[in-house]
């Protein structure tokens, strides 16, 4: 973009200078905007037209589009501003009215005028209506202290002994966390994919100080406590007459080498809703460090069933032994499977 010629203020009136400022000052933030825009949208064009090894993967790609997207926003923000109060909105209102669940808590803030008498000296006036708008509020996640309280009782007359109510039961014995705190800490890390660290960092803006070493204890004891409820689950599912099975590539820490290694998530899923089936849908993820067909092999122990799979060469191991009834289905791989071993 050219840049405008210089404007000598001294030869304008100076009852106009501080519009002709005003009208500069506009200039410049819309270069600004301007040039962001330009720039997000040289990034997007290299993301969908750029060369094959340039592209942006899914997450990086949404990232781009947020950064677009805020940016327009503060742009139309901005001259909205400038258009003045009174001036309606030229872009469209983005609003979830009437979308908003009902289930979600009210607040409702009456907003009374100054005064209620009419300006007729009529007396007081009354409610003839109301407007009523919802708007979404966030509370952000608070901390706070549970206090157990056990009274010991004692008789006055005789020295029987003290009555006291036996301490409830803890996750972790003698430990800080409750089990909501220990819920929240794992689907931080697991769910939102918030690291330990950035999780101490924020419990540590609340005043709590807590090292990601305790935190990554008190994540090792629940999944050590939550293991009988998976291997429940797991066989749970495989009681089933079908199931689908597939697995996924993680990354995973490789300490010793300074870098990440790759491991796989075998999942095993159930769901019979889009055939009006009556199980409920569910599916376990198991770990395992490679991609091997005995993998499946030894999570599929104790299903009779037809298995759904795709064409990896590795399930071929699970297909029907000679002397059982194997057959094919629409599927690339399906298979009745005889108490898999």
């Amino acid at each position: 973009m050219s840049a405008a010629p210089s404007i000598d203020l001294s030869a304008i009136p100076e009852s106009q200078r501080a519009a002709v400022l005003a009208v500069l000052r506009e200039r410049d933030a819309l270069r600004e905007s301007n040039r962001r825009l330009e720039h997000l949208i040289a990034e997007l064009n290299q993301a969908v037209h750029g060369k094959r090894s340039e592209k942006l993967n899914d997450d990086e790609r949404q990232l781009a589009f947020e950064d677009l997207e805020a940016a327009v926003a503060e742009a139309e923000s901005r001259q909205d501003a400038e258009a003045g109060p009174r001036t309606p909105s030229r872009r469209a209102a983005r609003r979830n009215r009437g979308h908003l669940p009902a289930s979600l808590p009210r607040f409702e803030q009456v907003i009374e005028p100054d005064s209620l008498l009419c300006p007729c000296g009529c007396g007081e006036m009354h409610c003839i209506g109301e407007d009523r708008t919802e708007r979404l509020d966030i509370v952000p996640a608070q901390l706070r202290v549970i206090v157990t309280v056990r009274p010991k009782y004692a008789c006055r007359r005789c020295a029987d002994g003290v009555t006291q109510a036996p301490a409830p039961a803890h996750l972790i014995e003698g430990g800080l966390p409750t089990e909501g705190a220990l819920a929240h800490v794992l689907v931080s890390k697991y769910a939102d994919h918030l690291p330990l660290y950035r999780q101490s960092q924020i419990m540590a803006r609340a005043g709590v100080e807590l090292h990601r070493s305790t935190l990554a204890d008190w994540v090792g004891t629940a999944a050590f406590h939550l293991g009988p409820v998976v291997d429940r689950l797991a066989e749970h599912l495989k009681t089933s007459s079908k199931l689908f099975m597939d697995e996924t590539t993680a990354p995973v820490l490789d300490p010793g080498r300074g870098r990440t290694k790759t491991g796989y998530l075998w999942a095993l899923a159930r769901d019979d809703r889009s055939w009006g089936g009556g199980d409920p849908p569910g599916v376990v993820f198991t770990y395992a460090p490679d991609r091997a067909g005995q993998n499946a092999e030894h999570i599929l122990q104790g299903f009779d069933g037809i298995l759904q799979l795709d064409g990896y060469t590795g399930y071929n191991r699970l297909r029907a032994r000679p002397g059982q009834a194997a057959r094919r289905s629409s599927s690339p791989i399906a298979g009745r499977m005889q108490g898999a071993s």
